[in-house]
């Protein structure tokens, strides 16, 4: 009953959901969500920076998403090369000076706050020429308006960058009088056209006040209350927006941080000033602002115009859009000449008779059918990675969000199953299958920002080898048995491996080495192909059970083993070659080639383990050592029960010295040696 039951389940399934049908709801929905983000972005603007600025939500702790993009967090360096030679000056009171401290941090995490709380601290970074003053006016008065009133005379150099915000000290040295407000009103009135005015030349951002703990705040400060703040932002808002008449105002109002204090704002130690990992956010906002537009990083999409179309992009779209016209004429043309080509009947004998006109597909017009759907796939790409059409969130790993995807996939997965001829190790049909769910378990796990989670992290790089592990053992495989070493075979899987990159690589203007798996795997093909086409050339006919061209074999393994050695241990030898042109331009990332040692590292020993274990595999099978017959098993039931066991005992051990791993560092260094040792137990387990 419960295997009727499955194959009547498994026919509804196929019935309603098939391949076909998951490909048209898939199309209606990107077609209603990008209709729905259009919508949007008619409706609420276009301007990233203004929703960095203003809106955004915790995605989980410390983890700030702004609406509808992706802020970038800065390392020093990049903090350091974005800031050269610039000047940034905070003004205000203490929050603003919290504030400055948090900026100063991202450039020099060893800076201490040590300077005077009611006086001017400077910062300079001596390398980078980066200098970064907070200066000390707690309130919007007289004092205030001159320092500012300074930056716009002519002769006297502006910081590039101003941040200024004040109200609380006016609120509580005021008592919280209405006096204070008007005055307040009156003195930010005054100080707007100055600020408008450096905002031709300079980014002014005025920072909006956050609101505060009311039942933490001490009693010499039980005047500050959030409705205050709430009327003193107001005032700010409604006079610097009003500035202009005829114009949008140029000073930026910082408001992100009210609802980043909304929600931190009880972990404050006084009330009044926000905790360290609220600033640190805020002050990331602010480097995004501004740099995200000078170093353009890949995950930080706010505030970041869409780039230029480089010639190149522009002649690949020039390409697609004759390709598509072309189909169409083509199709067209067929279609006309298919209603030529129906039969008609003939009135007097009521027969039918036909057109003799060939109908068939041109093969000119296949292949403009191809390249039109290539062409729609990449104008997606482009739409969902480079335009501003999609809204872009950061990834925040959560455990749901990784293991329920799998978990859909698995369900599915049972309810479509093929049976299969092939009984060998390894056969193209099983490894197959084996790299399909391996790419959809990768996927998932580079959209879910699953590498955060180490145990995560450590058994994908597992599955990342052990497709490694069958390009060598595949590749070995093919050479070994047929010899074929031919300047046909060598493009042919050079085409297959490397076509669909490189056009991603010219529709999205990125660097080769930027999706670096498909040149890991390129070279470590090249690396088979050289080893074994290499003079002697040693093929299965050749050796046909001679020991000594089996010993020659073993040699050129060993050889290889010892280059990879070399390389892995020798990072400078490593950049050295691979730093050469017209290599550079291949492998080099951000100028240099680094990340392309360390991603060539990871896996250093793992397609050598491939081809000698296809090695050992054939060379047993050929003097009947392993013999596969359809149906039979490769062992007997006890042996077959123990490799189980051991298959089974091993993942178990691997997966409990990944969750003990205490960084990335220690895990990564151990992986080489640790992973070549799990991959024969996941070859016998599937």
């Amino acid at each position: 009953m419960a295997a009727l039951a499955y194959n009547l389940g498994k026919r509804e399934i196929n019935h309603y959901f098939s391949v076909r049908s998951a490909k048209v709801l898939a199309l209606v929905a990107v077609l209603l969500l990008a209709a729905c983000h259009l919508a949007s972005r008619r409706y609420r603007g276009n301007d990233s920076c203004e929703y960095l600025l203003s809106s955004g939500r915790f995605l989980g702790e410390k983890v700030w998403q702004p609406h509808s993009c992706m802020m970038h967090k800065y390392k020093i360096s990049e903090a350091k090369n974005c800031l050269v030679d610039k000047h940034i000056a905070f003004i205000g009171d203490s929050r603003i000076r919290q504030l400055f401290y948090s900026f100063v941090k991202i450039i020099n995490p060893q800076f201490k706050e040590e300077g005077n709380k009611h006086g001017n601290i400077p910062f300079e970074d001596k390398i980078s020429s980066v200098k970064v003053d907070f200066l000390w006016h707690p309130e919007v008065n007289g004092s205030m308006k001159q320092c500012i009133k300074v930056w716009t005379e002519d002769s006297v150099a502006k910081p590039h960058v101003i941040v200024a915000g004040a109200a609380t000290w006016s609120i509580k040295i005021h008592n919280g009088s209405n006096e204070a407000l008007s005055q307040y009103k009156m003195n930010i009135t005054s100080i707007a056209p100055l600020l408008e005015k450096l905002a031709k030349t300079s980014d002014v951002y005025w920072v909006l006040q956050d609101p505060v703990y009311e039942d933490l705040l001490s009693e010499n400060r039980k005047m500050i209350t959030n409705e205050k703040i709430d009327a003193y932002n107001e005032a700010a808002v409604s006079i610097l927006n009003s500035s202009t008449r005829n114009s949008k105002s140029n000073v930026k109002m910082f408001s992100v941080s009210k609802l980043i204090a909304q929600e931190t704002i009880t972990e404050s130690l006084d009330g009044l000033h926000l905790p360290e990992s609220s600033r640190e956010t805020s002050a990331m906002i602010l480097m995004n602002v501004y740099c995200n537009k000078i170093l353009k990083p890949v995950d930080g999409s706010c505030c970041q115009p869409r780039p230029p179309l480089t010639l190149i992009q522009k002649l690949a779209a020039c390409f697609f859009t004759l390709s598509i016209i072309g189909y169409l004429i083509f199709y067209i043309i067929h279609r006309n000449t298919h209603r030529k080509n129906k039969p008609c009947t003939d009135l007097e004998s009521g027969e039918e008779k036909k057109n003799i006109i060939n109908t068939s597909v041109s093969p000119l017009e296949v292949l403009l059918q191809s390249f039109c759907k290539l062409g729609l796939i990449m104008a997606y790409f482009y739409m969902c990675d480079r335009a501003n059409l999609f809204m872009k969130e950061n990834k925040f790993y959560t455990h749901s969000t990784f293991f329920i995807p799998i978990i859909y996939i698995l369900v599915l997965g049972v309810f479509y199953n093929e049976n299969t001829k092939e009984t060998k190790v390894l056969n193209r049909e099983q490894t197959d299958e084996w790299k399909g769910w391996m790419q959809l378990v990768i996927l998932i796990y580079h959209i879910s920002g699953a590498s955060t989670f180490l145990p995560v992290y450590m058994h994908i790089r597992v599955l990342v080898a052990a497709y490694l592990f069958q390009t060598g053992y595949g590749h070995f495989s093919y050479f070994w048995i047929k010899g074929d070493f031919g300047i046909h075979r060598v493009c042919q899987v050079l085409f297959r491996l490397n076509f669909l990159v490189v056009v991603l690589c010219i529709v999205m203007d990125r660097p080769y080495q930027f999706y670096y798996f498909v040149p890991l795997v390129t070279v470590w093909f090249m690396v088979i192909y050289v080893t074994l086409a290499l003079w002697p050339q040693i093929i299965q006919k050749k050796a046909n059970g001679n020991c000594f061209w089996h010993f020659g074999l073993l040699l050129k393994l060993a050889f290889l083993l010892l280059c990879i050695c070399f390389l892995a241990y020798s990072q400078g030898a490593f950049e050295k070659i691979f730093s050469l042109w017209p290599l550079s331009k291949c492998f080099e990332l951000k100028g240099n080639v680094y990340e392309w040692w360390f991603r060539w590292r990871l896996d250093r020993y793992v397609v050598f383990h491939g081809m000698l274990f296809a090695f050992i595999y054939l060379a047993l099978q050929k003097r009947q050592v392993l013999s596969e017959g359809k149906g039979e098993p490769l062992f007997s039931n006890k042996i077959s029960n123990f490799l189980l066991f051991i298959s089974v005992v091993s993942f178990l051990t691997y997966s409990i010295w990944a969750s003990s791993c205490k960084n990335k560092a220690e895990c990564n260094e151990l992986h080489p040696s640790v992973s070549v040792v799990q991959l024969p137990q996941m070859d016998y387990f599937l």
